[in-house]
C-alpha cells in the first residue's frame, strides 16, 4: 500500500511540477529539484534512499534508450571527433584533475577513492544535459555534440569508476585498465549491434500493434544485461541499440507499431526523466544528515566541497576549447570541418549538467570506505551546483553570446521543399502503377489529396497569422467540427443499445485516428504562423517578387563570406538583384539576411540543388 501510493504522490507531483514549469516558463528539471529539496525537509515525507542498482539497472538503460531514438545517427557520426573526444577525452581528463583535487583538498581519502569521485563527477548527465538544451533552442550542431556525448560518456565514467574501486581494495595496473576499455567498448558495440539485428528481425515479422510495442520496451534491457553479463558496457551497448532502431524504424513495416512505439517511449521518457529530478532532490536531507560528527569537520567538508564544485566548474572548458581548436591545426581536418566560432565552445563548456547517475554512481563505493559519506556529499553538491548554477544561467548565456538556434522560417522552407520532392516521387510512382481499368476518379482523387499535403506545407510560409486561415487550418477546423458531431451522433446511439460494443469501438477509434492526426496539423500550421517580423501584403501579392529576374545559379555557387569568415554554411541562397550568394538564418554567419540588411536587395532564390522557390525580405512572402 505504501509502495502504491508512494508511486502515485511520485507522479502526481511530476506532472504537476511539468505543467507549472511550463505555465510560468521555468526549466521543467530544475523546479522538480527544488520541489524534491523541500520535500525532503518535511516531516511528514519518509526518507527516500537511492538504491544504485535501480537507477544504473532500472532508471539509465530506458533514459538513454529513448534519447538515442531520437538521436540522428548521421549526425552522430558527423561528430564523432567532437563527441569522442567530448566522452572519453574529457571524462577521463575529468576523473584524474577532479581526483587529484580531492586529494589535496582531503588527505585522509585514498587517491583511488578521490579517483573514484571524480569518475563519478566528470560525466554529464544524458538526462539532464538534453533536457535543458532543448529548452534554451542552441543551434542543431551543439545539440546533437551535447546529445552525442551525454549518451556515450557515463560508459567511460563507469568503467574509470570500476578501476578506481579494484584500486581500493587492491591493486590495479595500466594493462588492466586499458584491457577493461578495450572489453568495455568492444564488447558493448557487439551486444549492442546483435541486439539491434534480432529486434529488427523480430518487428519485421510480428504485426501485431501491442506485440511489436511491447518488444521495443524490452530493448534497453535485452542490450544491457547480455552486456554486463560478459563485463562489457551496458551503457554503451543500449546506446548503439537505440541509434540503430532509431536509424531503421522509419523503414519497417507497420505504422501503426511505429507510432504506438513513438508514443509509448515518450510517455516513458516524460515520467522517468521528470522523476528523476524529484528523486535528486529527495536525496539531500538524507546526505546532508550523513556527514553530520565526521572527522573532518563541517567547515572543512563544505569549504571542500565548494572547491570540488569550482573546479569541475572550470576543468570543462579547459579541455574543451584545446580540444576544439587544436585538431584543426591538421590541414585536413580544418579544410572538412573548419574551426566553430568561439562562442560554440564556450557554450559546450557551460552545458555541464550533472545529474541523478552521479548520485547513484557515488553510492556503489564501499560502504566500509572511511569518510564515504563526505564523497556522497561532494557529489551531492557538484550535482545541485551544476543544475542550479549552468542550468539557470545557460539561456541567458546563449542569449547573451547572441548564438542563434534553427530558424523556424528556414525549418519551414526545407521542410515543404521536402515535401514537395516526396509528393512528385508520389505521384510518379502513381502512374508507373495506373492501369487502363482504374477509374479516372479514382486518379484524380489520389493525385489531388496527395498534392493538398504537400502544398499545405507552403501554405504558412510568409503568412503572418492576423490573416484569414490558410487552406489547410480551415479544412482541419472544419473537419474537427464534423468529428465533434459524428462523434456525437455515436454515442448517442450507443446508448440506445442498437449496436454491438465491438462496432461502436471500431467507428470510434477509427474518428480518434483522424482527429488526432487534424490535431497534429493544425497544431503545427498554428505553432508556424507569426514567424514573420515584417507584415506581408495583402493576398500575398509582392511587386518585388513579381518584377524580380531569375538568374541561373552557378553550378560552383558557394558563401564567399563564410569561407573568409571560416565557417560552415547549412544552406545556400542566391540575390536576384545582383547574383551575391550567402548562407541561409540557420547557419552562423546568416549573411543572406546580412546581405538584404546592407544593400535592401529585397528578394533572394534557394541556391540549393533541386529548389526553386523565391523569398521576398521586404513582404515576408514566398514566391
Amino acid at each position: 500500500m505504501d509502495v502504491a501510493l508512494g508511486l502515485l504522490v511520485l507522479v502526481a507531483v511530476v506532472c504537476a511540477g511539468s505543467a507549472l514549469g511550463r505555465k510560468i516558463n521555468v526549466s521543467v528539471p530544475l523546479l522538480l529539484v527544488l520541489a524534491g529539496v523541500a520535500g525532503s525537509f518535511l516531516p511528514f515525507v519518509p526518507r527516500i534512499e537511492l538504491n544504485p542498482e535501480l537507477v544504473l539497472v532500472g532508471l539509465l538503460p530506458p533514459l538513454l534508450y529513448a534519447a538515442a531514438l531520437k538521436t540522428s545517427l548521421f549526425d552522430f557520426g558527423s561528430n564523432r571527433r567532437s563527441i569522442g573526444l567530448l566522452s572519453v577525452g574529457y571524462v577521463i581528463f575529468g576523473t584524474v584533475g577532479i581526483g587529484f583535487v580531492v586529494w589535496w583538498l582531503f588527505p585522509e581519502i585514498p587517491l583511488a577513492a578521490a579517483i573514484a569521485l571524480g569518475a563519478v563527477v566528470a560525466p554529464p548527465d544524458a538526462v539532464a544535459a538534453t533536457a535543458i538544451a532543448r529548452k534554451v533552442g542552441m543551434p542543431r550542431r551543439i545539440v546533437s555534440i551535447l546529445e552525442g556525448e551525454s549518451l556515450v560518456n557515463d560508459a567511460t565514467a563507469l568503467v574509470c569508476l570500476r578501476a578506481a574501486i579494484a584500486a581500493i581494495g587492491g591493486t590495479v595496473s595500466a594493462a588492466d585498465i586499458a584491457g577493461g576499455f578495450l572489453v568495455a567498448a568492444g564488447g558493448g558495440l557487439v551486444v549492442g549491434l546483435a541486439a539491434a539485428y534480432v529486434l529488427t528481425e523480430l518487428r519485421k515479422r510480428i504485426r501485431s500493434v501491442a506485440i511489436n510495442t511491447s518488444t521495443s520496451l524490452m530493448a534497453p534491457f535485452l542490450a544491457y544485461l547480455p552486456a554486463e553479463a560478459i563485463h562489457a558496457s551496458g551503457v554503451l551497448a543500449v546506446v548503439v541499440t537505440g541509434l540503430v532502431m532509431g536509424t531503421k524504424a522509419p523503414s519497417m513495416p507497420n505504422g501503426a507499431a511505429r507510432l504506438s512505439q513513438r508514443s509509448n517511449w515518450t510517455t516513458v521518457q516524460f515520467l522517468l526523466e521528470n522523476s528523476v529530478f524529484l528523486l535528486i532532490g529527495l536525496q539531500v536531507r538524507t546526505i546532508i544528515e550523513g556527514v553530520q560528527g565526521d572527522s573532518l569537520g563541517s567547515a572543512r567538508i563544505w569549504a571542500g566541497c565548494a572547491v570540488i564544485l569550482l573546479a569541475v566548474l572550470l576543468l570543462r572548458p579547459l579541455w574543451v576549447f584545446p580540444a576544439t581548436y587544436l585538431p584543426r591545426l591538421i590541414p585536413s581536418v580544418q579544410r572538412n570541418d573548419p574551426a566553430p566560432p568561439w562562442q560554440f565552445p564556450a557554450i559546450v563548456s557551460w552545458a555541464g549538467m550533472r545529474g541523478v547517475v552521479t548520485l547513484a554512481a557515488v553510492l556503489v563505493l564501499p560502504a566500509d570506505l572511511e569518510h564515504r559519506s563526505v564523497l556522497v556529499l561532494a557529489a551531492m553538491v557538484v550535482v545541485g551546483g551544476t543544475l542550479a548554477l549552468q542550468g539557470f544561467t545557460l539561456p541567458a548565456l546563449v542569449r547573451l553570446l547572441r548564438v542563434q538556434g534553427p530558424d523556424p522560417r528556414e525549418d519551414a522552407l526545407n521542410q515543404a521543399s521536402l515535401m514537395q520532392q516526396a509528393t512528385a516521387a508520389g505521384v510518379e510512382r502513381l502512374q508507373e502503377l495506373r492501369t487502363a481499368s482504374d477509374p479516372p476518379e479514382v486518379m484524380a482523387m489520389l493525385k489531388r489529396r496527395t498534392q493538398e499535403r504537400g502544398l499545405a506545407a507552403w501554405e504558412r510560409l510568409g503568412r503572418p497569422s492576423t490573416e484569414a486561415s490558410t487552406p489547410s487550418q480551415r479544412y482541419a477546423q472544419l473537419r474537427l467540427a464534423m468529428l465533434d458531431a459524428e462523434r456525437a451522433k455515436v454515442l448517442e446511439l450507443r446508448r440506445g443499445g442498437e449496436y454491438a460494443h465491438e462496432v461502436l469501438s471500431e467507428v470510434l477509434d477509427r474518428l480518434d485516428v483522424e482527429e488526432s492526426m487534424l490535431e497534429a496539423s493544425l497544431e503545427e500550421l498554428e505553432t508556424s504562423d507569426g514567424g514573420g517580423e515584417r507584415a506581408a501584403r495583402p493576398g500575398g501579392i509582392c511587386e518585388h517578387l513579381d518584377s524580380a529576374s531569375s538568374p541561373a545559379v552557378p553550378p560552383d555557387a558557394y558563401c564567399a563570406d563564410c569561407a573568409r569568415e571560416g565557417t560552415t554554411p547549412v544552406h545556400l541562397r542566391m540575390c536576384l538583384a545582383c547574383g551575391n550568394v550567402g548562407c541561409c538564418d540557420s547557419s552562423p554567419g546568416t549573411h543572406a539576411s546580412k546581405h538584404f540588411d546592407a544593400t535592401r536587395h529585397p528578394v533572394m532564390r534557394s541556391a540549393e540543388p533541386g529548389e526553386d522557390w523565391r523569398w521576398c525580405y521586404e513582404d515576408d512572402v514566398l514566391g
